[in-house]
């Protein structure tokens, strides 16, 4: 809890460094996946992307309501402001910015009158990578209208929400059902989530051996087929992902996985936090916003450029490079942004995109002299 009061004025390093973690994974996943898709064929890192799969997500979400008390209690409009304008923004400025790469092609395969339509329909179905900061606001909307409905009850019912095989074809309520549970857990289990990471930081030794066990666990369940008879479990997985997946994949084992999943980034954030040498997955988390906002066209045109070229013939490799790109050009761009003074607005919501903002200056009294 102390590290929960310090964030109020400071950035807690582990935390960071535990997003800096997570925003690897999260490119990680579409790049590999994406080299794949265009190659025809899978690659060595496949496995480490299917891996990583029971906790990739959860992780990311519990980490993202870790600091919610702290702003839980504040009026109404500073916390729309803060937690629903804030993404906003970014959604509709970098959903513009990626249909004016993708449209032309849309264009010419669909006609013009699909790719608008895809646009429009991109405002309730979410588009591509910006899934997560369009749904990260409803999560927090609904984290603060449950505020006085006791803990354990909100808990048990989006546990029971992950839990069931919820697929409507609506992004917005399956990924509701299915990582609600992680974020309401950050929010309210963040003084135990504290206390791992401070229980790790004296205990190295045990936790490195701890984090061991759970690799090899992870393993097991994620590549250890669903037994035929089990099949109608993970059918809502069958459906998402065109292949049947592992043992990980049942329900209350990947609610299980998802949080075990989910305390090993926060465990190793910690240890990695420690090392001088990992300052710069630090400051990488601190900046994940950046990353996870820019990552699509650097991406996309490094797997265009090898699969062009012809020159890479190991398909695992060919997505380490890819995702490696997809981390690095957006904080190139961002540190040129910083350095140039142009083009803040894409990754600093401008004071005309705030509500507080806007009200302020309504409120202002008009001076004579204007």
């Amino acid at each position: 809890m102390a590290g929960m009061a310090a964030a109020g004025v400071e950035r807690v390093d582990w935390v960071d460094t535990a997003k800096g973690l997570c925003i690897i994974f999260v490119v990680m996943v579409h790049a590999v996946l994406g080299v794949e898709l265009a190659a025809g064929q899978q690659g060595w890192m496949h496995h480490v992307v299917t891996w990583a799969r029971p906790f990739r997500m959860p992780d990311f979400f519990m980490i993202s309501g870790l600091f919610l008390s702290i702003t839980i209690d504040r009026p109404w409009r500073r916390y729309l402001d803060r937690k629903v304008v804030h993404f906003a923004y970014f959604y509709v400025l970098w959903l513009t910015i990626q249909f004016a790469f993708k449209a032309p092609g849309m264009a010419m395969e669909e006609g013009a009158g699909a790719a608008l339509s895809n646009f429009l329909v991109s405002f309730v179905q979410p588009f591509g990578t910006l899934w997560f900061i369009y749904v990260l606001p409803i999560f927090f909307v609904v984290a603060r209208l449950l505020k006085g409905v006791p803990v354990a009850i909100v808990l048990l019912a989006a546990a029971a929400l992950e839990i069931l095989p919820i697929t409507t074809g609506w992004l917005v309520l399956d990924e509701f059902c299915s990582r609600f549970v992680y974020f309401y857990a950050g929010y309210a289990l963040a003084p135990w989530i504290f206390a791992l990471a401070d229980k790790v930081r004296t205990k190295p030794g045990l936790a490195l051996g701890s984090l061991a066990i759970w690799a090899i666990m992870e393993a097991l369940l994620t590549f250890t087929p669903v037994p035929a008879g089990l099949y109608p479990l993970v059918a809502h997985e069958i459906g998402q992902t065109g292949a049947i997946g592992g043992v990980a994949e049942l329900p209350v084992v990947s609610l299980i996985l998802g949080f075990l999943g989910a305390c090993a980034v926060v465990a190793v954030g910690t240890l990695l936090s420690r090392l001088p040498v990992m300052r710069w997955l630090t400051w990488l988390g601190a900046h994940s916003i950046v990353v996870y906002l820019g990552f699509f066209l650097p991406m996309a045109t490094t797997r265009a450029v090898l699969l062009k070229l012809g020159i890479m013939g190991d398909v695992g490799t060919m997505g380490v490079l890819v995702t490696a790109a997809g981390v690095i050009g957006p904080v190139i761009l961002y540190l040129l942004v910083q350095w140039s003074g142009f083009g803040r607005w894409l990754f600093e919501r401008p004071k005309w995109a705030s509500i507080e903002h806007n009200r302020t200056k309504a409120e202002r009294p008009i001076a004579v002299a204007e």
